[in-house]
């Protein structure tokens, strides 16, 4: 189902994001870059779902526009969501594990990408509604 104008009103805000996995079993992620809220915190790449998008799709487009890799909606399996305060919105955080893509991810949107251990991602500043995914993907992988 494609999110309506109506079921996402200007007070909430739509992003998905990906927690791609390599074959060692790490998880990729990226600094924010300066200029932009949260600066210098570390995220799972992705974005915001455009209207008229599915969430998959808005994925595959953000993969593409920020790390130059292309998957595909088949490869995108959903994993959990995040539900948080944003300033004066309330930003819906939509998870998916992705293992199969094309090319070597690029950090074209942001100044740096490192690859690390889910039990790691505990050490590594992240914005709040990253956090509790973190417990997540380390049970799922």
């Amino acid at each position: 189902m494609i999110p309506s104008k109506e079921s996402f009103s200007a007070d909430r805000l739509l992003v998905v994001a990906a927690a791609m996995v390599d074959a060692d079993g790490r998880v990729l992620v990226q600094r924010r870059p300066e200029g932009k809220p949260m600066a210098g915190l570390w995220e799972f790449p992705g974005g915001k779902v455009e209207p008229g998008e599915t969430p998959e799709s808005a994925l595959v487009r953000e993969l593409a526009e920020e790390l130059g890799i292309e998957t595909w909606d088949s490869c995108l399996a959903p994993a959990a969501f995040a539900s948080e305060p944003l300033g004066g919105r309330h930003l819906i955080l939509l998870l998916y594990v992705c293992r199969k893509w094309r090319g070597i991810p690029q950090p074209l949107h942001c100044p740096e990408l490192r690859w690390v251990r889910p039990i790691d991602l505990h050490g590594l500043e992240m914005p709040p509604a990253d956090r509790p995914l973190i417990g997540l993907l380390e049970a799922l992988l």
